[in-house]
């Protein structure tokens, strides 16, 4: 019972890693707010988690008092707000051709400024309660894939701005701001998505080891059971820390090049 107590709401929670996250926090004690655009599947997570655990927000979160509004909802629900985890994101593909300022706008309105505004929404309860903010990163943030330039862009500057925010908020308002930048992970929007590029219903069951040496890619759950440490206050003062959750090292990473990677018949 990690989080015995603790009132947390979670972005695009109802479906992937927001979803498990909301389980795993309701199975450590805590009361969650779910927030997505998918009525009918945040319905069944409330319905699962029970409505002494779970309220459900459905709402764009870039509209605008979006994030007030969840706020709001957590206060006049529980009484207390203690963490926000900010993981609704845009996976959108996009390269420097298709990238238009329009396009690039909309991707850092969701990725980036939202999750800005929820926690200057949230920052005065969360330093009552010396809470936490916990933003779901991306590993593309240091770079990224060719063909997710806007969305890469969007994740580094939330990365950037995890460490400034992490570095000011503990001292000023003694709450913590850190970040998990998740690597490749089996959601079910990453299985529709790689089904729309093409690929067998099965493609995630024979990957590569240049992308799963370990034999699969990443589970929501294994996602949530990190967020918990950082959630809790087990992590103690830490702040304005960006881990990368993957199964490789991802900064000065050098592909093997020989027949495990390269076409040799």
């Amino acid at each position: 019972m990690r989080l015995k107590g603790k009132v947390i709401i979670i972005t695009g929670s109802t479906m992937g890693i927001g979803k498990a996250i909301a389980r795993k926090a309701v199975s450590e004690g805590a009361k969650v707010i779910i927030h997505g655009l998918e009525e009918d599947l945040g319905a069944d997570v409330v319905k699962e988690l029970g409505d002494k655990n779970a309220r459900l927000h459905i709402e764009e979160i870039s509209a605008d008092g979006a994030a007030q509004r969840l706020v709001d909802l957590s206060i006049n629900s529980w009484g207390r707000l203690d963490a926000i985890v900010n993981n609704a994101a845009l996976v959108v593909p996009s390269n420097i051709i298709t990238t238009d300022k329009e396009f690039l706008n909309r991707v850092l309105e969701v990725n980036t400024i939202a999750p800005f505004q929820l926690i200057q929404a949230a920052l005065p309860y969360l330093a009552d309660s010396h809470g936490a903010v916990l933003n779901i990163g991306s590993v593309n943030a240091w770079s990224g894939e060719p063909n997710l330039l806007a969305y890469s862009i969007s994740k580094g500057a939330l990365m950037t701005m995890t460490r400034n925010l992490g570095d000011v908020l503990i001292r000023e308002y003694g709450v913590r701001v850190n970040q998990i930048n998740p690597g490749w992970v089996l959601t079910e929007k990453e299985i529709e998505r790689k089904r729309e590029h093409g690929l067998a219903d099965n493609w995630y069951e024979d990957l590569p080891a240049l992308y799963a040496p370990a034999g699969r890619i990443l589970w929501p759950e294994e996602i949530a059971a990190a967020a918990i440490y950082w959630l809790s206050d087990e992590s103690g003062p830490i702040s304005g820390q960006v881990i990368d959750l993957e199964q490789y090292p991802m900064i000065g990473r050098n592909a093997p090049k020989d027949t495990s990677t390269i076409p040799h018949r």
